[in-house]
């Protein structure tokens, strides 16, 4: 029941790329541009803000959780930096691939932690809240790397909307502050266009001969993300226990593939984003095996 129902929640996101797929040839690279262009100017901040601001976030689980987190993203851009030898000679090529090892699929893990009895919904709201922000400055912080000198980087970093949205997100679910329904509701729509503009524009850029075609670096990378981060969280949870709540939250977190919004971050940096469009891909769809495996192991363990 559990695969079925991870199959069915991840369902509407492979119809979304395969849709991408079909209508690449429809419209024009500079049109595809131009919507990845919007998603990292406006769609996407809208949905990370939402989902960091539309739960009241407990300082306490702040303190919890937030290191732990912080630390599965750490250790999955250490591991994933084995891949470097094996990638793109252009270090910004490499980054906007290198930051689909930590980044996460807010989206998927909504749908996720539904199949956990009890849910975890408010915990794994706060683990986004609080990686996201870090996950971002990373990713930020590596595809500025050699982009001008070090004030054009702090200004890239400081000015980025991915980040933007999730500081201004947390500081919103810390203060307790209820937004206007005016204000509030159309962020929510624009959110609710962030996944499946992405989505389809991950397939239309993505190269299909390649996604059957694992590669030595994608291997790293993908594998860090589906099968090493979770499996360090997991050593993690057993060694320290947090609590069967955070200890659900922490695996599930881990476990799930990369940010359908990594190839739109790439490309807005100048990298390629066919590369990390194709990472984004291959993560997804074998976490449709993956994720219900580590959802089960959480089910047996916690």
């Amino acid at each position: 029941m559990v695969f079925i129902s991870i199959l069915l929640g991840l369902l509407p996101s492979f119809i979304m790329v395969g849709l991408g797929g079909l209508i690449r040839n429809r419209l024009s690279a500079n049109a595809w541009q131009g919507l990845d262009r919007l998603n990292f100017e406006i769609l996407f901040p809208a949905l990370i803000f939402v989902a960091a601001s539309s739960r009241p976030i407990a300082l306490t689980d702040m303190a919890r959780i937030g290191p732990a987190v912080w630390a599965i993203l750490l250790f999955a851009m250490s591991l994933g930096y084995l891949a470097r030898r094996f990638g793109p000679d252009s270090f910004r090529d490499f980054a906007g691939a290198w930051q689909t090892a930590w980044r996460f699929n807010t989206a998927l893990g909504f749908v996720a932690v539904e199949t956990l009895h009890p849910a975890p919904v408010g915990e794994l709201a706060v683990a986004v809240g609080m990686a996201i922000p870090m996950a971002n400055l990373l990713a930020v912080t590596a595809l500025s790397r050699g982009s001008g000198n070090w004030r054009q980087t702090v200004f890239k970093v400081a000015t980025n909307p991915f980040l933007l949205a999730s500081v201004s997100g947390v500081i919103v679910g810390v203060s307790g502050l209820s937004i206007p329904v005016p204000v509030m509701a159309p962020l929510e729509m624009l959110s609710r266009a962030a996944i499946p503009v992405a989505l389809i524009s991950v397939g239309a850029t993505m190269n299909w001969g390649a996604l059957a075609r694992m590669t030595r670096f994608s291997a790293i990378i993908v594998a860090t993300k589906l099968i090493a981060a979770p499996v360090a969280a997991l050593s993690l949870c057993l060694v320290v226990e947090p609590g069967e709540a955070i200890a659900r939250t922490l695996i599930l977190f881990a476990a799930l593939p990369t940010a359908s919004a990594a190839h739109v971050l790439a490309a807005g940096f100048g990298a390629d984003r066919e590369l990390a469009a194709t990472l984004v891909a291959q993560s997804t769809l074998l976490a449709a095996a993956t994720l219900p495996l580590w959802i089960t192991v959480i089910t047996v363990l916690f």
